[in-house]
Parts: structure tokens; C-alpha cells; sequence
């Protein structure tokens, strides 16, 4: 967990490209930062839209290794993709939302400038989140390691066919789903696609992982939570059809038959900065609309 009281002295921005809202939202952040003294560095989207108000401008995943603390203003896309560049840095993201839903993206941006006052007065509190890091193994060597927030998703090209996807967890043979895909989420994914399939809702801090199959063509299939201490494997017994690995429906990479599917907890996790006040059923019953008609 990174330490609250750390003095931050350098903060980068990331956001969504081609906002409006980037125009109107970073300018008088920026200078707010600057006045305390706080150096800032922006992504290029960012500096390509504001210009040289953006001051210095890096790549987008050079910024977790100059910042002591990452905004990110978007939605939850905008999220998933900086929380797999800082992970590995232990940077905590402010994330604000400028997108629609936004499960992970809970500050508003008339909160911003109250929750960056909790922060420099180290009364903010930090969510730390489980990632899952995904391997795909091929002739008993490892060719690609990704790791995930929300999740990591096996499914054919064309979603119409059905597959044969064989699960194991810790050596040992659970079942053979046929089923359209399968979904393998975090407690953070649980109100992602997994939630849309069918999945619980998980609270963010249970030590889990959601399996949960798209589409099932058998009745007794059910979403199946298991200790996220857990490895689990996948083998795709479908024929010659590509199948893919999709993780945060961000990164996609095409499999080839044989291939097999590690999934574990990663050692990388998020820091996430929470409003001091705003509890994750809050959340819940704001984006979800519990209790109303």
C-alpha cells in the first residue's frame, strides 16, 4: 500500500482524448496544482488538446514513472488503461469521471478540488484492488503475460459458435463448459461484463475470483466464485476456429489451438483514491439505482 503521507510533488493527468471537456476541466486544474507548488505533467492526448497550457507532455505510460499521484479523467476505460501502467509502480490514480456509468470512476468533477484537499491533507483514504494477470502458454513456454483489472475474457471470433472450454483449478478438473465464452473477473470486474452474463456482485475486498460462462448451453452451469489464492487453467477443446483473450475489453490477442490459459493474482495491484465519505453501497445504489422505481 502506498504511504498516505507521502508528500506528492509531482501529479500526472491522463484523460480521455477529443473531450470537450478536457478544455474546460484542465486548464484551471493544472494551474490549482501549480499554485501549491506541485509539478505537472500531462499525457500527449492531453497536450495535443490544450497545448502549451499542458506544459511538459509524455507518452501515456511514461507518466507513472515521473508521478507521485495519477487524475484520471475519463470513464472507466479511461481507468483500466492507466491502472495497467501504474500498478507495477504502486502510483494511486484519482479517478474522475467524465464518461456515463463509470462503476470505478466515482468522483464527480464538482468533487475534484475537495477530494484533492483530503489528499494533500492526508485525510484520503485508498482502495487497494486485486488484479489478475493472464499467461498464455504455448509448447510449454509462456509467450505473453498481461495483467487486468476487471477481467480477462475467452471467446470465439464469431460469437455465434458455441465452444468447448475446459476448466481447471489447481490441477484439478472441474467441468468442460460449452458455452459461448468465458468470463474470469476480479471482484472489481464483478459489475463489469461478468455482472451483464449473470455474474454476483462482489465486494471489492473479498479475496475471489468470478468465473462465469457467456451463455452457457447447459442449465447447471453457474457463475462459480473461488479463492482468488486459486490458478486457474483453460483449455479450449473447440476445433480449428480462432478464439481470442480479451483483458479489460481493452487488449485482445488471437489464440492458436493448443494454446492454454493461466490465470492467477497478480502481484501488481491499484491504488485507488475514495472520497472520505462515500462508501462502495453509496456507489452502488447511485449507479445501479437500488431501491428505486
Amino acid at each position: 500500500m502506498p504511504d498516505t503521507t507521502k508528500i506528492i510533488r509531482t501529479v500526472g493527468i491522463i484523460a480521455r482524448p477529443r473531450r470537450e471537456d478536457i478544455a474546460r476541466v484542465v486548464p484551471p486544474l493544472i494551474a490549482w496544482l501549480r499554485a501549491r507548488d506541485v509539478t505537472v505533467v500531462c499525457d500527449s492526448e492531453v497536450g495535443d488538446c490544450i497545448g502549451a497550457l499542458a506544459g511538459e507532455s509524455l507518452q501515456r505510460e511514461e507518466l507513472p514513472k515521473r508521478s507521485d499521484l495519477l487524475i484520471v479523467l475519463g470513464g472507466d476505460g479511461t481507468l483500466l488503461s492507466a491502472a495497467r501502467l501504474a500498478a507495477e509502480r504502486k502510483v494511486p490514480i484519482l479517478a474522475v469521471n467524465l464518461g456515463g456509468l463509470g462503476f470505478l470512476t466515482t468522483v464527480s468533477q464538482d468533487e475534484i478540488y475537495p477530494i484533492l484537499e483530503e489528499i494533500f491533507s492526508s485525510r484520503h483514504r485508498v482502495s487497494e484492488r486485486v488484479m489478475l494477470a493472464a499467461e498464455i502458454v504455448r509448447d510449454g513456454a509462456v509467450i505473453r503475460r498481461q495483467i487486468a483489472l476487471n477481467d480477462a475474457v475467452l471467446n470465439k471470433a464469431a460469437l455465434a459458435r458455441i465452444m468447448d472450454l475446459e476448466l481447471r483449478i489447481n490441477d484439478e478438473y472441474v467441468t468442460t463448459y460449452k458455452a459461448d465464452g468465458l468470463i474470469l473477473s476480479t471482484p472489481t470486474g464483478s459489475t463489469a461484463y461478468s455482472l451483464a452474463a449473470g455474474g454476483p456482485i462482489v465486494y471489492p475486498t473479498v479475496e475471489s475470483f468470478i468465473v462465469t460462462p457467456i451463455c452457457p448451453h447447459t442449465l447447471t452451469n453457474r457463475p462459480l466464485v473461488i479463492p482468488d489464492s486459486a490458478k486457474i487453467e483453460i483449455n479450449c477443446k473447440t476445433g480449428d476456429d480462432s478464439a481470442f483473450l480479451t483483458l479489460d475489453g481493452q487488449v485482445g490477442i488471437e489464440l492458436t489451438r493448443g494454446d492454454h490459459i493461466l490465470v492467477q493474482k497478480a502481484p501488481e495491484k491499484l491504488y485507488l483514491v475514495r472520497p472520505a465519505r462515500k462508501t462502495y453501497f453509496q456507489i452502488l445504489r447511485s449507479k445501479m439505482k437500488w431501491g428505486e422505481r
